[in-house]
């Protein structure tokens, strides 16, 4: 009875009709969180909250002592209630559609959030083990992508997929996908070698950034080489206008990611580049899922009929 009154309440009911504008909010939030994290970064702000979960061994928020370092991290600490309170926004508009598929996605967005905020805790009792703070990227990574899933499935069905292109076609795709993801992972590495640790007295990982920066650079070559092949595929097996359009999109975000990447290391990595770099990897993983998702759909499952109750014959 309890759980029937919690969804058939207004707050819950409200939830749910505005499921795909809080799917939207908290995959903007979570892309966001990767330029505030950026932020904290370069502006050598990591330890700025020296200890963790509290801010100092006696307060658990910044002090006046503390300076702009200490507000910028314990800020930064803070983003990740607002990422909580739209992920449980999410998971009651998923319990008001009683649909199992969008339940589950909100429940894996609202465990990592917190998980988020516990690998963030380690870099800081690690002194920014550059890793850990990899680590703590790649879990941005994977909430992007649940977060997404979440905004696309909300005005799907949760009927068998219907794959809308030849299967070749979408296993191009996937292999897009992962060629996009290695490509975050190797700029996650550059950065562990690069200058912007968080804080003047950080390790760093040791290894030579030349080398990586041009790895990097030839894993994005075959990024690009891999969209304008499936770009031109979709063209020629007419696939639909959606799924064409994403992948133009993925394109001209690709190149516009690079140029920056290819700037920055030119000019030896200004701050402001930087943090649009960081932004840009989101918004490059953001749209190559966009074209995966583009290439099937989910039709509704209709509810079974109820049966109409049998007439009784009335006897004269």
């Amino acid at each position: 009875m309890k759980s029937s009154a919690l969804l058939a309440s207004r707050p819950v009911r409200w939830c749910g009709d505005k499921l795909r504008g809080l799917a939207l909010a908290s995959l903007i939030a979570n892309i966001g969180i990767i330029v505030t994290g950026a932020a904290v970064r370069l502006t050598a702000s990591g330890l700025g909250c020296p200890t963790w979960p509290r801010c100092t061994d006696e307060s658990y928020t910044t002090t006046p002592e503390m300076g702009i370092n200490g507000a910028i991290e314990f800020g930064n600490r803070l983003l990740t209630f607002v990422l909580i309170a739209i992920a449980v926004l999410c998971f009651l508009g998923a319990l008001a559609r009683r649909r199992r598929s969008l339940i589950v996605l909100t429940v894996a967005i609202g465990l990592g959030i917190p998980g988020q905020g516990v690998i963030g805790g380690i870099t800081v009792l690690t002194n920014l083990n550059p890793w850990v703070v990899g680590l703590h990227f790649i879990l941005s990574v994977g909430l992007i992508a649940w977060a997404f899933a979440l905004w696309r499935r909300v005005d799907q069905g949760d009927g068998e997929p219907i794959t809308l292109v030849p299967a070749p076609i979408r296993q191009l795709a996937l292999v897009n996908v992962a060629v996009s993801f290695a490509v975050i992972a190797a700029g996650v590495v550059v950065t562990g070698s690069g200058p912007h640790s968080g804080d003047h007295g950080a390790k760093r990982n040791g290894l030579d950034p030349d080398r990586l920066s041009q790895l990097h650079a030839d894993l994005v070559f075959l990024l690009i080489g891999l969209t304008v092949a499936l770009w031109f595929a979709l063209r020629a097996v007419d696939a639909p206008p959606a799924a064409v359009k994403a992948a133009a999109t993925l394109f001209w975000v690709e190149m516009a990611q690079g140029l920056i990447g290819f700037v920055q290391y030119f000019t030896h990595l200004p701050v402001a580049l930087v943090a649009a770099h960081m932004l840009g990897s989101g918004l490059v993983w953001t749209a190559t899922l966009a074209v995966l998702w583009s290439l099937r759909t989910r039709p509704v499952v209709p509810a079974p009929a109820t049966p109409a109750p049998e007439e009784i014959p009335v006897s004269a």
